[in-house]
């Protein structure tokens, strides 16, 4: 639906999804960019995309972006991802650029952000063992050493870290205060010494990655923002954030019920088409309402954020992630279960779709944290 699109903008996404129908339109060029499946991320299609100026979208233009709007953004993201391009360095990278342009020195801006626009990927860093749900937990340490800080400490669920250039690291800096207060965000480049990046298997392959500090020795101009001011800085980018993944998963709703669409139109038993009978056009009719709801939701929030970028919007912005995950998760399993045992074959897109969306529930803030965030914001 781009009836609120402007002419601009309904040609964007129009180019972005030819060129995926292009590059990745079918299942054997996305096996070759994926090695089937193993990873989530193919460099040379990244650097196609940023040839076209796609990734600077929202980089300020004197970075050598194109300064577009959020909406412009969630347009990017949700076609990518309808169009299954392999391209998981997006979501993280443009969740961190966005902390550098708000928080980043000059120099900072121009390698952080200048890099995003060429192509290269970035990586925030927020989880460890013990501080998940609970971010404020943090116990990676970074102490104040002649000449600037040395890191100890151990990160994880960092996505993306293992073919990043840089991480964005928060580390407690000072213990004095309450938990959300001391703490710090770092530019930690990914070769940096003493820093050991190690995977974790899941359910989708190499996304996410252990980091291990030890004794890792950062300048003093490695600081992002303010000394202890971690926390708040961390609170200004939500709004980013949750559209970025709610945008990612919209268009992955849609790719889910395009598939099952296809397939139970085309499929047949009894002698016609199985989507003819009411049970599964039932299904169909309200998938196709919530992917619609949840698309008015997500630009809506967008035009907010366009119209008032100073300020923070926890309600919508939670409702954005919140609405976006469950119904991308909905519409993969009720597509596996409409397809029946094809729907459970790898030979399918539809398994795919199923584990990229469960795990879309949890990360970025879990949607019972999401849940909880927009009940308080009505005084509960």
């Amino acid at each position: 639906m781009m009836a609120d699109f402007t002419s601009e903008q309904r040609d964007f996404a129009s180019a972005v999804a030819a060129f995926c129908r292009k590059e990745c339109g079918t299942r054997e060029q996305r096996d070759a960019l994926t090695g089937h499946g193993a990873h989530n991320h193919n460099q040379d299609l990244y650097e196609k995309m940023a040839d076209l100026g796609w990734l600077g979208i929202t980089v300020p233009e004197e970075y050598g972006g194109s300064a577009g709007t959020a909406v412009d953004m969630c347009i990017l993201l949700e076609e990518s991802a309808r169009g299954m391009a392999p391209i998981g360095g997006i979501g993280p990278t443009l969740i961190t650029g966005a902390a550098y342009a708000r928080f980043g020195t000059e120099q900072q801006k121009r390698d952080v952000l200048g890099g995003i626009v060429r192509g290269a990927s970035e990586s925030i860093s927020m989880s460890e063992p013990e501080a998940g749900s609970d971010v404020g937990n943090l116990s990676c340490r970074a102490e104040k050493v002649s000449g600037g800080w040395l890191l100890n400490g151990q990160k994880t669920w960092c996505s993306n870290a293992h073919f990043a250039e840089n991480i964005l690291l928060v580390a407690r800096t000072d213990r004095s205060g309450s938990k959300h207060e001391g703490l710090t965000m770092f530019h930690l480049p990914a070769d940096t010494p003493g820093l050991k990046i190690s995977g974790i298997d899941t359910m989708g392959g190499r996304e996410v990655n252990d980091l291990y500090l030890t004794d890792v020795h950062l300048p003093d101009d490695a600081v992002v923002g303010a000394v202890g001011g971690g926390w708040a800085q961390l609170m200004t980018g939500l709004n980013t954030e949750r559209l970025i993944l709610g945008a990612m998963m919209l268009g992955t709703a849609q790719r889910a019920f395009d598939d099952a669409l296809g397939f139970v139109t085309q499929r047949k038993q009894f002698g016609r088409p199985v989507g003819t009978f009411q049970a599964l056009r039932h299904r169909i009719a309200d998938l196709a309402t919530e992917i619609e709801c949840t698309r008015l939701l997500v630009y809506s929030t967008a035009r907010m954020v366009d119209a008032h970028p100073e300020k923070l919007f926890p309600r919508e912005a939670s409702m954005v992630k919140l609405k976006a995950t469950e119904t991308a998760k909905k519409v993969a399993l009720e597509g596996m279960q409409m397809m029946g045992g094809y729907g459970y074959a790898t030979e399918f897109d539809m398994e795919g779709h199923v584990r990229k969306t469960l795990v879309s529930s949890i990360y970025g803030g879990t949607n019972e944290i999401q849940r909880d965030i927009i009940g308080k914001t009505y005084g509960l």
